[in-house]
This record gives C-alpha cells, sequence and structure tokens, in this order.
C-alpha cells in the first residue's frame, strides 16, 4: 500500500461497479484476459477519475452449489434470457451474496490482484470498499462442518413441512437466510445474530477484510438487530443478548481499525437506529422512493431533516439492487434526480452505467451483461455534474436548504424548485433544481447572506452562463429564478 494515509471526506463520491460483468466487458474490448491487477491505466484515470472511493461489488469466492442452484432457478432464468437472449453456464456466476469464502475471487485474479489494484487507486488518492454479508453464508460454507451455535437450526419436521425454508447436512437440519418479508434464499444459510459465536466470527472476518480495503458496504444490515431478528427467528434465536450485534461488531473492529468505516444497506425508516449503532452511512431509500415517485414536497421535507442525520445517509438513483434509472425515471427526469442526489450532504453513489445511460438490470448472479450503446448526451451530462459537485474544497463546507417564494400571487410554480446551498468561507455554491415537467419561477431566500448594495454574479456552473444581480433587488426579493421543466442551476455565487 502507498505510505501516504489516506482519509475519508466527509461527502465522498461512490463508484459501484459489478466486478464480475465490468473485467469481462474490459476483457472483450482488449482482446485479452483482465484481472484486478492488470486493468488498463487508462481505465482508472477516465472511467474512475471523479471519484473519492470505488465499491467493487461481488469480489468474493462464490459457492458452487449456489452457482448449480442459480442455473436451474427457473425465474432467474427468465432474466437471463431478458439480459442475454442466448447464455451458457459460463454465464451463470452464481450469486455474490452467497459467499463461500471470504477470499478474493480467483477468477478476479485473487488477493494478490485485489492488493494492486487497491495500490493503483491509492495512488490517485481513492480509496476502496467491498461486501459485508452479515445475515447469512453460502449453505456450502466451512462453518456447516463445525459444531457451533453459529446457524439458525429446524427440525427434521420443519425440513419436511417446509422444505424451501430449510435444509439438511447429514443429519442436522439448518434455516435458510432470510428476510421476514420474502422466501427464503436457498443457496444461503442463516446465522444467529444473537449467538456469541456468530459474533466472534463475524469479528475476525472483518478484521481479515481490513487489511485488505477502507470499508465495508454490509448487505440487508437491519436484518440483524435485536428487534427485527427477534422478531424474524424469536423461537429459534434464543433471547437477544443486552448489547445490540452492529454495536458490538463495528467497535470490535474499529478498536483496530479507528478509519475504517462502515455504510448500511437499510430500509424499513430504520436509518437513524443504525447509525446509533455505528455505522457511517446508511442508504437513503426514503430520498430514491420520493425521487422516484415525482413528490417534490416529500423530498423538500425530507432535507428538512436533522443535518446530522443528513451527513450519514448515502444517496443514489439507481445501484445494482434497484433498476436502471433510464426506464424508472426516464431521460430528463433522471438528470434532475441526479443532480440533487450528488449535490446533498453525505455520501453520493453512481453504479457503473448509470452515466452512459444503460438500461438493462443485470441479475448478481450473471458474469456477463447485455451490450448497449453508450448515451453520448448523458455521458456529457455526468462528467460535467461529477466535475462540479461539491467535493473535497466543499467537504468541511456548511449545507442548508433555502427557501423558495411565490413570484406571484397566482403563480405556485416555485413549489417545484428545491433548493439549497454549500458555504466555506467565501465560498458558496448555490443549487436549484426544478423537479416537475412544468416551467417554474421562483424567489430564493439564502440565508447567511448580506447583499448590501454590491453587484453579484451568478455563474451557472453546469452551463457557464453569468447573471449579474444588484444587491439591492436582492436584497428586496431574494434571487429570481425561471426554470424549464426538469432544468437545474449549480450556481457558484461571488460578490464582484
Amino acid at each position: 500500500m502507498s505510505k501516504r494515509k489516506l482519509t475519508w471526506l466527509n461527502h465522498p463520491k461512490i463508484y459501484e461497479i459489478n466486478t464480475w460483468p465490468w473485467l469481462n466487458k474490459l476483457s472483450e474490448i482488449y482482446g485479452h484476459p483482465i484481472k484486478l491487477d492488470s486493468i488498463p491505466v487508462e481505465i482508472i484515470d477516465h472511467e474512475l477519475k471523479h471519484f473519492d472511493i470505488v465499491w467493487l461489488m461481488g469480489v468474493w469466492e462464490r459457492s458452487p452449489i449456489g452457482k448449480e442452484i442459480a442455473m436451474n432457478h427457473e425465474g432467474l432464468q427468465e432474466e437471463y434470457r431478458r439480459v442475454l437472449r442466448y447464455y451458457s453456464t459460463q454465464d451463470v456466476v452464481g450469486s455474490p451474496y452467497s459467499v463461500y469464502y471470504y477470499h478474493v475471487s480467483s477468477y478476479l485474479g485473487g488477493s494478490e490482484a485485489l492488493k494492486n489494484f487497491r495500490e493503483d487507486l491509492a495512488a490517485r488518492d481513492k480509496l476502496l470498499i467491498l461486501d459485508y454479508v452479515p445475515n447469512h453464508v453460502s449453505i456450502d460454507h466451512l462453518w456447516i462442518l463445525e459444531k457451533s451455535d453459529v446457524f439458525i437450526k429446524g427440525t427434521l419436521n420443519e425440513l419436511m413441512t417446509k422444505p424451501y425454508d430449510f435444509f439438511s447436512v447429514g443429519d442436522k437440519v439448518y434455516a435458510h437466510g432470510k428476510d421476514p418479508n420474502f422466501p427464503p434464499w436457498t443457496d444461503t444459510v442463516q446465522i444467529n445474530a444473537f449467538s456469541s459465536e456468530a459474533r466472534s466470527k463475524t469479528i475476525n472476518t472483518l478484521l481479515s477484510i481490513a487489511q485488505q480495503c477502507d470499508g465495508v458496504r454490509c448487505d440487508m444490515a437491519m436484518l440483524m438487530t435485536n428487534s427485527v431478528f427477534n422478531k424474524t427467528w424469536s423461537d429459534k434465536a434464543g433471547s437477544p443478548p443486552e448489547k445490540e450485534f452492529w454495536g458490538e461488531i463495528i467497535q470490535a473492529v474499529k478498536n483496530k481499525y479507528p478509519d475504517f468505516k462502515f455504510i448500511a444497506e437499510v430500509y424499513w425508516d430504520m436509518e437513524w437506529e443504525l447509525i446509533q449503532q455505528g455505522f457511517n452511512y446508511c442508504y437513503d431509500k426514503r430520498l430514491y422512493e420520493c425521487l422516484a415517485s415525482l413528490k417534490v414536497q416529500s423530498v423538500r421535507d425530507h432535507l428538512k431533516t436533522d443535518l446530522d442525520y443528513q451527513n450519514k445517509l448515502l444517496r443514489f438513483i439507481e445501484n445494482h439492487d434497484e433498476p436502471r434509472a433510464i426506464p424508472t425515471f426516464g431521460h430528463e427526469t433522471s438528470k434532475a434526480a441526479s443532480i440533487i442526489a450528488l449535490t446533498l450532504p453525505g455520501a453520493r453513489l453512481i453504479f457503473e452505467g448509470q452515466t452512459r445511460g444503460y438500461k438493462v438490470k443485470i441479475p448478481v448472479q450473471l458474469g456477463r451483461g447485455a451490450i448497449e450503446e453508450d448515451d453520448i448526451n448523458l455521458i456529457e451530462f455526468y462528467d460535467k455534474l461529477l466535475r462540479v459537485a461539491p467535493g473535497r474544497e466543499f467537504d468541511e463546507a456548511r449545507w442548508s436548504l433555502c427557501e423558495t417564494k411565490p413570484v406571484s400571487m397566482n403563480d405556485n410554480s416555485h413549489n417545484n424548485i428545491i433548493s439549497y446551498q454549500w458555504l466555506i468561507d467565501d465560498q458558496r455554491l448555490l443549487i436549484t433544481v426544478n423537479y416537475s415537467s412544468n416551467s417554474s419561477k421562483a424567489h430564493i431566500i439564502i440565508d447567511d447572506i448580506d447583499y448590501e448594495l454590491f453587484n453579484w454574479r451568478f455563474t451557472d456552473l453546469l452551463t457557464g452562463n453569468k447573471y449579474n444581480y444588484k444587491g439591492e433587488n436582492l436584497n428586496k426579493n431574494g434571487l429570481y429564478i425561471e426554470l424549464d421543466g426538469w432544468k437545474s442551476h449549480i450556481f457558484r455565487v461571488e460578490k464582484v
């Protein structure tokens, strides 16, 4: 690793890569096999240039039995055909969330290849995060062979009456991994969050992972909280321990690696609970749903929550679990949504293919994706947005929501405009987004600014256009904004 110590930004830009298909695509482009230690320099310098952190999704060894299950699963076969009209057994590599062993897959180059890639990132001031799956491991994981209470066990009767919920290994019956709202994952075995032995193994696994990266994204993290786990497995898990699973795990890992960060995939409005248990960032599913349903007032209300909470949310409009942004939002709406998601406080996530306008969601069990044409308009848009979105220079800045007022008594279109600012020293960024299809007008009231009688320049960093205003008019009315549907400004605000 580089001797120079890299630190996490408060508001990092994260790039998620579906590792297996990404390397296969690069191999096809360059005409030879590409592993993690042979990624062309121009790919790192170009595709990853605007990001502070790279998340390699799916690097761990996948289960051989899990691959067979994925290959023969009828529902998944329909998904494979949707993505690849003709697919082979080589294309189905199994789920990255049915982990066979927390060791970098040999197909991707192994641990040394990951180490080399991490060094390449560090040389460019970029950090690396990987996955951790706390709820389950694959059904053929080595822990199965041990005599322990690591897993949730079942009975022979349960195996006979609920064959999709339980499976057997020899004379032992185990439960498949489960989210209480969905059928079990039949390629997994359920870890007992209340087991002291399971917690010890989790800590040791994460200490090993912490030597290889700078943080982990924890899959379905809320499933391991005392309340959810007790509700899901109350009759089988035993009594909830006094200490929460994550409180114990995160503290133990950070005692040795204090700069190591934890990101929670979390739903059901449990973000604040997991933040209190030690997570540095939590998925902001609520913002995603408000943006996808075009609920402008709901977005604004969400952004009025406490700033300590806002700073620990991870914003996105696309990731490997969600549908692609273009089919979900539409072309122009996706631009407006992405400007909001990439200019708010907290962590900001872009999924590989999002900036190219890809429309086909790849099942995580596939090692190859569909061939799609690049959307040049979106590539140029994202390149500009990622360059001008608040970055390192605004990492210690103060963020605040701005008030929008009507331009006239009979015009309520100001309610379509979302506006907020970043402020540090004499640097100020003002973001205004018309999150509707209608042309909208507003007067923007900016806090912490005294226009006095100076002239002021508002430079739109997205277009380069400059707008000059007199301080006395700004003091009287605020900043007048008129935006066509789905259009935005990212203003640099300066006293002339």
